[in-house]
Protein backbone atom coordinates (compact mmCIF):
# COMPACT_ATOMS: atom_id res chain seq x y z
CA UNK A 1 0.00 0.00 0.00
CA UNK A 2 1.24 3.24 -0.41
CA UNK A 3 -0.03 6.65 0.70
CA UNK A 4 1.18 10.14 -0.81
CA UNK A 5 0.56 12.57 2.57
CA UNK A 6 0.66 16.25 1.20
CA UNK A 7 0.80 18.64 4.10
CA UNK A 8 -1.78 21.77 3.39
CA UNK A 9 -3.77 24.53 4.72
CA UNK A 10 -6.80 23.45 2.87
CA UNK A 11 -8.15 20.55 0.47
CA UNK A 12 -10.77 20.00 -1.58
CA UNK A 13 -12.18 17.00 -3.94
CA UNK A 14 -14.93 17.61 -6.68
CA UNK A 15 -17.32 15.35 -8.27
CA UNK A 16 -19.04 16.62 -11.13
CA UNK A 17 -18.74 19.99 -9.94
CA UNK A 18 -19.87 19.65 -6.43
CA UNK A 19 -18.06 18.82 -3.06
CA UNK A 20 -18.22 15.50 -1.27
CA UNK A 21 -15.03 16.16 0.83
CA UNK A 22 -13.12 19.03 1.86
CA UNK A 23 -10.62 19.95 5.07
CA UNK A 24 -8.62 23.18 6.46
CA UNK A 25 -5.19 22.84 7.76
CA UNK A 26 -4.07 18.82 7.63
CA UNK A 27 -3.58 16.10 5.65
CA UNK A 28 -4.68 14.96 2.42
CA UNK A 29 -3.64 11.49 1.82
CA UNK A 30 -3.55 9.64 -1.46
CA UNK A 31 -4.26 6.13 -0.76
CA UNK A 32 -3.02 3.13 -3.26
CA UNK A 33 -4.14 -0.42 -2.29
CA UNK A 34 -1.53 -3.23 -3.69
CA UNK A 35 -1.97 -6.93 -4.19
CA UNK A 36 -1.68 -8.48 -0.64
CA UNK A 37 -2.65 -5.76 1.44
CA UNK A 38 -4.73 -6.31 4.43
CA UNK A 39 -6.09 -4.57 7.47
CA UNK A 40 -3.08 -4.63 8.89
CA UNK A 41 -1.05 -2.95 6.62
CA UNK A 42 -3.62 -0.16 7.27
CA UNK A 43 -2.97 0.00 10.91
CA UNK A 44 0.78 0.36 10.41
CA UNK A 45 0.18 3.17 7.91
CA UNK A 46 -2.88 4.55 9.53
CA UNK A 47 -0.14 5.04 12.64
CA UNK A 48 2.19 6.19 11.16
CA UNK A 49 0.00 9.41 9.42
CA UNK A 50 -1.32 9.61 12.70
CA UNK A 51 2.48 9.83 13.91
CA UNK A 52 4.34 11.25 11.09
CA UNK A 53 5.92 14.58 12.90
CA UNK A 54 5.79 16.83 9.42
CA UNK A 55 4.14 20.06 11.16
CA UNK A 56 5.83 22.73 12.46
CA UNK A 57 6.05 24.08 16.30
CA UNK A 58 6.30 27.16 16.88
CA UNK A 59 10.18 27.39 16.48
CA UNK A 60 9.01 26.64 13.07
CA UNK A 61 10.81 22.94 13.62
CA UNK A 62 9.11 19.81 12.06
CA UNK A 63 7.87 18.35 15.52
CA UNK A 64 4.47 17.85 15.79
CA UNK A 65 1.65 15.76 14.02
CA UNK A 66 -1.33 16.09 12.53
CA UNK A 67 -2.78 14.80 15.64
CA UNK A 68 -1.32 17.14 17.94
CA UNK A 69 -2.23 20.26 15.49
CA UNK A 70 -6.15 18.61 15.70
CA UNK A 71 -5.67 19.11 11.98
CA UNK A 72 -8.10 17.10 9.55
CA UNK A 73 -7.53 14.51 6.56
CA UNK A 74 -8.83 14.28 3.05
CA UNK A 75 -8.48 10.97 2.42
CA UNK A 76 -8.70 10.00 -1.80
CA UNK A 77 -8.69 6.72 -3.27
CA UNK A 78 -5.70 6.71 -6.13
CA UNK A 79 -4.69 3.43 -7.81
CA UNK A 80 -2.53 5.11 -9.90
CA UNK A 81 0.11 5.79 -6.98
CA UNK A 82 0.96 1.78 -8.09
CA UNK A 83 1.83 2.77 -11.53
CA UNK A 84 4.76 0.27 -12.65
CA UNK A 85 6.48 2.69 -15.53
CA UNK A 86 9.12 0.79 -15.58
CA UNK A 87 9.07 -0.92 -19.55
CA UNK A 88 7.79 0.94 -22.21
CA UNK A 89 5.44 4.04 -22.15
CA UNK A 90 2.16 2.67 -20.69
CA UNK A 91 2.01 2.36 -17.20
CA UNK A 92 0.67 -1.18 -15.79
CA UNK A 93 -1.64 -1.50 -12.74
CA UNK A 94 -1.08 -5.12 -12.60
CA UNK A 95 0.28 -4.70 -8.62
CA UNK A 96 -2.92 -3.05 -7.70
CA UNK A 97 -5.11 -4.60 -5.69
CA UNK A 98 -8.50 -5.62 -7.16
CA UNK A 99 -11.35 -2.53 -6.90
CA UNK A 100 -13.59 -4.57 -4.49
CA UNK A 101 -10.44 -5.12 -1.93
CA UNK A 102 -8.89 -1.69 -2.35
CA UNK A 103 -12.15 -0.18 -1.61
CA UNK A 104 -12.61 -2.06 1.81
CA UNK A 105 -9.23 -1.54 2.74
CA UNK A 106 -9.38 2.50 1.49
CA UNK A 107 -12.65 2.63 3.87
CA UNK A 108 -11.17 0.48 6.72
CA UNK A 109 -8.34 3.11 6.81
CA UNK A 110 -10.71 5.96 7.02
CA UNK A 111 -12.18 4.32 9.78
CA UNK A 112 -9.05 4.09 11.75
CA UNK A 113 -8.24 7.71 11.14
CA UNK A 114 -11.95 8.93 12.42
CA UNK A 115 -11.09 7.60 16.02
CA UNK A 116 -8.30 10.45 16.25
CA UNK A 117 -9.40 12.90 13.93
CA UNK A 118 -12.23 14.38 11.38
CA UNK A 119 -11.72 12.50 7.94
CA UNK A 120 -13.61 13.96 4.66
CA UNK A 121 -13.24 11.61 2.08
CA UNK A 122 -13.21 11.03 -2.12
CA UNK A 123 -15.34 8.83 -3.95
CA UNK A 124 -13.74 5.76 -4.66
CA UNK A 125 -13.80 5.10 -8.36
CA UNK A 126 -15.20 8.44 -9.23
CA UNK A 127 -13.22 10.72 -11.37
CA UNK A 128 -11.93 13.28 -9.29
CA UNK A 129 -11.00 16.75 -9.32
CA UNK A 130 -8.67 17.26 -6.32
CA UNK A 131 -7.28 20.87 -5.36
CA UNK A 132 -5.14 21.60 -2.38
CA UNK A 133 -2.98 24.39 -1.06
CA UNK A 134 1.06 22.22 -0.03
CA UNK A 135 1.89 24.05 3.08
CA UNK A 136 5.55 24.39 2.72
CA UNK A 137 5.50 22.49 0.39
CA UNK A 138 5.71 19.14 2.16
CA UNK A 139 5.12 16.06 0.40
CA UNK A 140 5.68 12.72 1.45
CA UNK A 141 5.68 9.04 0.21
CA UNK A 142 4.89 6.11 3.13
CA UNK A 143 5.05 2.79 1.71
CA UNK A 144 4.16 -0.79 3.37
CA UNK A 145 4.42 -4.57 1.68
CA UNK A 146 2.34 -6.99 3.27
CA UNK A 147 6.19 -8.98 3.41
CA UNK A 148 7.50 -6.38 5.42
CA UNK A 149 7.58 -6.77 9.16
CA UNK A 150 5.25 -3.95 11.37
Amino acid sequence: MKVLLQRVTEAKVLVDGQTVGQIGQGLLALVGAAHGDDEATCDWLAEKILGLRIFSDPEGKMNLSVKETQGAILLVSQFTLLADCRKGRRPSFAGAAEPGLAKDLYLYLGRYLENHLPVAYGIFGAHMAVSLINDGPVTVMLEKSPSEPT
